[in-house]
């Protein structure tokens, strides 16, 4: 949902009114759409940690994604992100956390970020995304066949739309824009943390 003009929070789906200062910051978006370039740079401006929970799987168990994937099977490798997910109902302060662009596709998933945060969907077109990853040489076991990939990309896209706050992706876009853009829809000034700081 996006974010209304002149209120003070934003509202969820359920018209629950939202406290940005007080709660984390879900990225959403498929493959490449930008949440590991933007993520970053929007945790500095808030003054907030940020949570990549695909680099925090890889540290858990010690290979990349891929191989994990490869090894175990994707349902695995959603039991571990959901596990951590779970964790960080309970992170304080707040963080910006970029789950994997799969994510959302288990209800349990949005469930628990639409209880712990504010969701930001970063909307980039499919083409866009795939020529991203065309580009960027990363070995992405999901999106190893275009038309696959398509097709992952349209069975998301109506759970991506349940997010709190759409943000538009285009090919010239800077992370550095987007994270302004992101500040701006949720009514939150660069450098407004919550008491106690960044965690360490």
């Amino acid at each position: 949902m996006s974010a209304g003009g002149g209120e003070k929070g934003l509202r969820s789906t359920t018209g629950r009114l939202l406290s940005p200062s007080g709660r984390s910051i879900y990225l959403l978006g498929f493959m490449a759409a930008g949440k590991t370039s933007v993520g970053p740079i929007l945790a500095r401006l808030l003054d907030r940690s940020f949570l990549d929970l695909d680099q925090e799987i890889e540290a858990r168990v010690g290979c990349p994604i891929a191989s994990l994937i490869d090894r175990d099977g994707e349902p695995a490798f959603r039991d571990r992100e959901t596990d951590i997910l779970r964790e960080t109902l309970t992170l304080q302060p707040p963080r910006v956390i970029a789950p994997g662009g799969g994510a959302i596709l288990r209800a349990e998933n949005r469930q628990m970020m639409e209880l712990g945060g504010i969701t930001v969907w970063l909307d980039a077109p499919f083409d866009l995304c795939w020529q991203r990853i065309q580009q960027d040489g990363a070995n992405r076991p999901l999106a190893r066949d275009e038309s696959v990939a398509r097709q992952r990309y349209l069975d998301r896209l109506p759970l991506y739309q349940q997010a709190n706050v759409r943000i538009p992706v285009e090919a010239g876009g800077s992370p550095e824009s987007l994270a302004a853009a992101i500040l701006e829809a949720i009514h939150l000034p660069a450098g407004a943390a919550e008491v106690g700081g960044r965690d360490q």
